[in-house]
């Protein structure tokens, strides 16, 4: 078989390759960052370029012009510079010419008032005309240089006084500072122990009032025992009496009991005679006072107990108030250390930036063309 190439085969083939070089054409165009023109308006980037070129270039001539003038300023002034002194030396040549001519040691009245003619008497051989010494030489320069030494050991006294002086007042700031922290802290603990004693102070005096309200309710309640037991005794008597007067007494007795006496309580048979009734009260009335007994005991328990509970009470808050006191004092201590050590990392670090992107951060985008 013979391979026959068809002409729709050879277009379509063509159409691919374009398409194809159009596709690579497009992602250089894409990908390549220095010819990208997507999303952009190219013109006016480039107008944007050129603007930016031409304004160096004004930037640059100003530069240029400023720094000719500013080398042609320094040479005037060079120049200038130099004129004045060449301006000078001839002046104090010229001064130093005239003094030589016209201002001789005998034409000057100065010397001495009283003999005009000194110096021109006297001999030019033997007169001294300066002072004893080399040129330039200055005898005192040991008695200044001695004086500048006293002057800078004086200074250095004064400093090393005012220095001392100056940590002597720290010193005596600081130690001022630490009584005055001292001393609050004292008045601390004495508001402190004021306030557990007037707490003291309330809890007994709440203790006393219901101990007091407690004996006040007993010998009421004793009273009232005390009525009660008269009343039932004098009830007994009365029916008692009316048991001797009659006969029809005894069946009712014998059913509803003696009054007052709780019947429905004990279910023995009814008393028969007048001793048998005084013992069953008897009875009846120790019965009651343990009965009260018991519950005065159980009440007593139970305001210890509450007593008890209160003070426990007291106690735990006060630990807990402690216990606050002492975490407070930690949290600060540990905030403190935290912005510290923060301030110590901002100071390290500085301004920079600890999560700059770099280049395979923008690998990461902009993979396809489509």
């Amino acid at each position: 078989m013979f391979n026959v190439e068809l002409l729709s085969d050879r277009v379509g083939a063509a159409s691919l390759e374009k398409r194809r070089n159009r596709e690579l054409q497009r992602q250089e165009r894409i990908f390549n960052a220095k010819v990208r023109t997507t999303g952009i308006d190219k013109e006016a980037l480039d107008c944007q370029v050129k603007e930016t070129e031409k304004q160096a270039e004004a930037e640059e001539e100003s530069l240029n012009a400023y720094a000719a003038d500013m080398l042609h300023n320094s040479k005037a002034a060079c120049l200038l510079n130099s004129r004045q002194v060449k301006e000078e030396h001839v002046m104090e040549k010229a001064v130093a010419q005239y003094r030589q001519h016209f201002q001789q040691p005998w034409s000057q009245r100065e010397h001495d008032l009283n003999d005009p003619e000194r110096c021109r008497n006297t001999d030019r051989d033997s007169a001294q005309m300066m002072p004893p010494g080399l040129v330039g030489e200055d005898p005192g320069s040991k008695d200044r240089l001695k004086r500048q030494k006293e002057q800078l050991r004086d200074w250095l006294v004064q400093q090393q006084y005012e220095r001392a002086a100056a940590r002597h007042q720290q010193r005596l700031e600081e130690q001022q500072y630490d009584q005055s922290r001292v001393n609050l802290d004292n008045k601390a603990l004495q508001l402190e122990k004021i306030e557990q004693e007037r707490r003291k102070a309330a809890a007994l005096a709440t203790k006393d009032y219901n101990l007091a309200k407690w004996g006040k309710t007993e010998e009421w309640r004793r009273q009232e025992r005390e009525r009660d037991d008269e009343d039932n005794q004098a009830d007994i008597l009365n029916h008692l009496q009316g048991e001797l007067i009659g006969e029809d007494a005894a069946p009712v007795l014998g059913v509803l009991g003696v009054p007052c006496l709780w019947p429905s309580v004990d279910k023995r048979a009814p008393p028969q005679s007048l001793e048998q009734v005084i013992q069953f009260q008897k009875y009846q009335t120790e019965e009651k006072k343990r009965i009260e007994l018991e519950k005065r005991q159980e009440e007593e328990r139970q305001d210890r107990f509450r007593v008890d509970s209160a003070r426990t009470a007291l106690l735990l808050e006060r630990q807990q108030a402690r216990l606050n006191k002492q975490l407070r004092r930690d949290l600060d201590s540990t905030n403190a250390k935290l912005a510290e050590a923060q301030k110590q990392q901002e100071r390290v670090l500085g301004k920079s930036c600890i999560n700059s992107p770099d280049d395979d951060f923008f690998t990461k985008f902009n993979t396809s063309s489509r």
